[in-house]
């Protein structure tokens, strides 16, 4: 076996381990949130189980770090997937992915205040205005890495189940975001909130296993490049045949020529 192909060999298991490890950890993390929920009494959005004072503060703050690190090693494996639309081939999903974690490693270390009330009116507040900013960048980066492999090359099971969870993350988050700014409903609001949260970390958990599959046979992650088709001559075709240059002349010239 070559070096080359041993240098592979060993990046692939490094990455498949990598996977593995990180799946593991969208999946714990996805228990404490959940685990956090239902141990609370009353209904709460998700960025409050995480408000200062909250006995679950602690768990989500490892909970979002979870997200940050198993979200950042799947993505790595999955760098090299790419949308076949030029519009969304600007960057790769990996770089989306990897935005959308460090917004989260941001809002893990800025809770919202307790209560997490709306940074609006007179209940605006600094702290909350920031961790409500990179919350929703979070999720907006983490439904962009969704649209983009909807349209990646190679990849067709995992485009329906990135498409599917892309609108349905960006309706109900929408739907639970508006019913928070309207005051309106907001205990189901949360829960709608919650229910985009686990379909957001879900999907997550299928890109890892999707990857970690292909890893484990040996198969091609990376999308299939895009011939870029330049025209060419044919250099196989035959030569124009020489043309006189009397016959190339217009008829006047040719007149002229012979002396008529």
């Amino acid at each position: 076996m070559s070096i080359v192909a041993v240098t592979r060999t060993r990046r692939a298991t490094v990455e498949l381990v990598g996977t593995v490890f990180g799946s593991v950890c969208v999946l714990a993390a996805l228990l404490i949130i959940w685990v956090a929920r239902v141990s609370t009494a009353r209904d709460v959005y998700v960025s409050e189980l995480g408000a200062r004072g909250e006995p679950t503060a602690k768990w989500f703050e490892a909970a979002l770090l979870l997200i940050v690190l198993g979200g950042s090693l799947i993505a790595y494996a999955g760098r090299g997937i790419r949308s076949r639309l030029p519009v969304l081939r600007a960057w790769t999903p990996a770089l989306s992915l990897w935005i959308g974690c460090a917004f989260f490693l941001v809002a893990s270390q800025v809770p919202c205040t307790t209560g997490c009330p709306l940074p609006v009116g007179a209940s605006f507040d600094w702290q909350d205005f920031a961790h409500t900013l990179v919350a929703v960048l979070a999720f907006g980066a983490a439904c962009w890495a969704m649209l983009q492999i909807s349209f990646a090359s190679g990849q067709r099971a995992l485009a329906v189940v990135s498409l599917s969870a892309g609108i349905a993350v960006a309706i109900i988050a929408g739907a639970g975001g508006i019913m928070s700014l309207a005051r309106f409903q907001s205990d189901f609001g949360s829960r709608l909130e919650l229910v985009a949260t686990t379909i957001a970390l879900g999907w997550l958990l299928v890109l890892g296993a999707v990857i970690a599959g292909r890893l484990a046979v040996g198969r091609v992650v990376a999308s299939p490049q895009v011939p870029i088709l330049v025209p060419v001559e044919n250099p196989t075709a035959d030569p124009e045949p020489a043309v006189p240059l009397a016959d190339r002349l217009p008829r006047r010239q040719k007149l002229g020529a012979t002396g008529v």
